[in-house]
């Protein structure tokens, strides 16, 4: 579902989006992506860098430059370690000496069945793991990281990757690629598990929040609304599997090709992961079994 919108700026520029809170938009635009990924800088004095983005030398210097004299990087915050997002920190961390900061490597916070998946082999999809990253400092849910003059609370959202947090900026959130505008979330197994998205949609749903910055996008600012949007689309995804596998049983292959039609050929194979996320995410609730072990290729079945 990409948005009717006019979210277009230009890659490199810092630009303000309200006070104490600029954005740049890195120059990686690409089908996962939309126009690329957009880095945050928060604060006056004390710079937050949130998403530092892909290895890119231009972006880099991007973000070095946009730092005035009188101000200083003094966190670099990731969300999540996927390769759009977290592959500059150490670049920008070695010219800052700035820590870096998230909740962990890529396996960190991966659910138990996605531990299983990936020790059978299942590999991930989708925008690529960041599989070198570590970070200076571990981040924990509720956990508040400050500077000068903002301060941001820690909140564990896994489903689109198992490290993946959103940062409460006041009633803001940075919530990276848990919840964007221009599209639904890719969950991915064994890196992405839906279980954990719906859960972690549920718990920024019981908040108020006046605007949400993503990672992909223009600014959603009516939060609700966008997220009873992400729950309502993952629960008719679910519905239409389960009227598709009431036919007889059925692959993740045949199921994306029966529901996914308008689907262009260059997001099919997001659509294969996105329905293995709900044939996984329906055998735990036991409404789908399969006779194989529980894999990508295996024959899934609608239980009585």
């Amino acid at each position: 579902m990409q948005a009717p919108d006019d979210f277009n700026p230009p890659a490199g520029i810092a630009e303000n989006v309200e006070p104490g809170l600029r954005r740049i938009l890195a120059p990686n635009p690409s089908a996962m992506t939309y126009r690329g990924t957009n880095t945050y800088l928060l604060g006056h004095s004390d710079i937050a860098i949130i998403d530092p983005g892909p290895m890119s030398d231009a972006h880099l210097r991007a973000i070095l430059d946009a730092v005035e004299p009188d101000q200083r990087i003094s966190h670099i915050l990731v969300s999540h370690s996927h390769l759009d997002h977290s592959p500059l920190a150490r670049p920008l961390a070695k010219a800052t000496g700035a820590p870096v900061y998230a909740f962990g490597d890529a396996a960190t916070g991966r659910s138990a069945v996605m531990t299983e998946l990936a020790a059978a082999g299942l590999a991930g999809g989708g925008e690529g793991i960041d599989v070198d990253f570590t970070p200076d400092i571990r981040l924990r849910d509720g956990d508040i990281v400050a500077g000068q003059d903002w301060q941001l609370e820690v909140i564990h959202t896994p489903g689109h990757l198992g490290n993946h947090i959103t940062f409460a900026w006041k009633d803001a959130c940075f919530t990276a690629d848990h919840v964007m505008g221009w599209a639904s979330s890719l969950v991915s197994p064994p890196d992405g598990d839906l279980t954990d998205f719906m859960a972690s949609c549920q718990r920024l749903a019981a908040r108020n929040w006046r605007v949400f910055y993503p990672g992909h996008g223009a600014p959603v600012c009516d939060p609700a609304a966008r997220l009873a949007w992400l729950i309502t689309h993952r629960k008719g995804r679910e519905a239409a599997i389960m009227a598709e596998l009431a036919k007889g049983p059925a692959t993740v292959a045949e199921l994306t090709a029966r529901i996914y039609t308008e689907t262009p050929a260059a997001l099919r194979i997001a659509a294969e992961r996105n329905v293995f996320a709900h044939l996984v995410d329906l055998a735990g609730q036991s409404r789908v079994t399969c006779a194989d072990p529980l894999s990508f290729g295996a024959l899934f079945a609608q239980l009585p």
